[in-house]
């Protein structure tokens, strides 16, 4: 899908956006209909690792570096196949505690000509519920959103189609990986440490009052939709809307914090890129459930990347 060239539909306006994650760059390509809605083109994404060892050094590393540039520079080749008529790039969590974020925005902006706007963890959030009121136009009630990413997590609490609070917390995929779920696989008192280390990130969210739907934001929500549905190829539509219980969920953290890495990555449905990150992920989405009492949860394929055309470009 990546070399495909979509045949542009009539007069209609072409836009690509980038959003530059801790763990992964995200892709994409839409087009604005003349009823203001945006058609997707073309929606994809690399792990790059932005974020790799962060933790110790609040440092960029030189290789993370050039494997985001690079994977930049390929989405840049494929939007001007794709006659893109503008682009937008944001950065979340990486850059905006990188000591050296702006060496690498410099860097991005004088090699390639891209200005990367970087945005807090409170307008990352509020971008997620653009784009999930605009996905799930049938949530009524009281409802919690939650982003796992690579460097933070995001609650997005609303009622009806209303916002009401947002919160984002620095707990993601890659510290609780790199920091303590060192072992292949994981050992049991590892597994109880990084569990612990998301109850105590978590005592910030105050939970006063029941919620009616609870919606799971980005790529371990969208792979554990996968995971289940054990696909040999991702499908949007399969995903967007699709609802897992609780108990699957446990199910699938139980599997994965059992197996090795190289096992893990013969799962279908899991990509062998986010292999070594997704039982994080799937902790901190365990623990959201618990602490809400949630007995499902709906995945959102829509993100930041669809909340910026929401917002942006009206």
């Amino acid at each position: 899908m990546d070399d495909e060239i979509v045949e542009r539909r009539s007069n209609m306006q072409r836009t690509a956006v980038l959003d530059i994650g801790t763990n992964a760059i995200k892709f994409l390509i839409a087009e604005k209909a003349e009823n203001g809605n945006w058609i997707p083109v073309l929606d994809t994404s690399q792990v790059t690792r932005l974020g790799q060892g962060m933790h110790s050094t609040s440092r960029i590393s030189p290789s993370a570096m050039e494997r985001s540039i690079a994977a930049i520079q390929r989405f840049l080749r494929m939007a001007e196949a794709q006659h893109v008529d503008q682009i937008l790039a944001v950065g979340t969590m990486a850059l905006r505690t990188a000591i050296n974020a702006t060496e690498f925005v410099q860097r991005v902006h004088q090699e390639i000509g891209l200005k990367i706007d970087i945005i807090d963890g409170e307008e990352e959030a509020r971008l997620s519920w653009l784009a999930v009121m605009a996905g799930l136009p049938g949530l009524q009630g009281r409802w919690l959103i939650f982003d796992v990413g690579g460097g933070s997590t995001e609650f997005i609490f609303g009622h009806d189609r209303q916002l009401t609070s947002k919160v984002s917390l620095n707990i993601g995929v890659v510290r609780l990986t790199e920091q303590i779920l060192t072992s292949d696989p994981v050992t049991p008192d590892e597994f109880d440490l990084a569990a612990q280390s998301i109850k105590t990130a978590f005592q910030p969210i105050q939970m006063d009052e029941p919620i009616d739907a609870l919606i799971g934001v980005g790529a371990t929500m969208t792979t554990f939709g996968a995971m289940h549905r054990k696909l040999q190829h991702y499908q949007a539509d399969l995903i967007h809307g699709f609802q897992l219980s609780r108990t699957v969920v446990m199910e699938l953290v139980s599997s994965l914090r059992a197996k090795t890495i190289a096992e893990r990555k013969q799962m279908p449905g899991l990509p062998a890129d986010r292999a070594d990150m997704i039982l994080a992920g799937g902790m901190i989405v365990a623990a959201i459930m618990e602490q809400t009492g949630s007995q499902t949860v709906i995945i959102s394929d829509r993100g930041v990347r669809h909340g910026l055309l929401i917002d942006r470009f009206r």
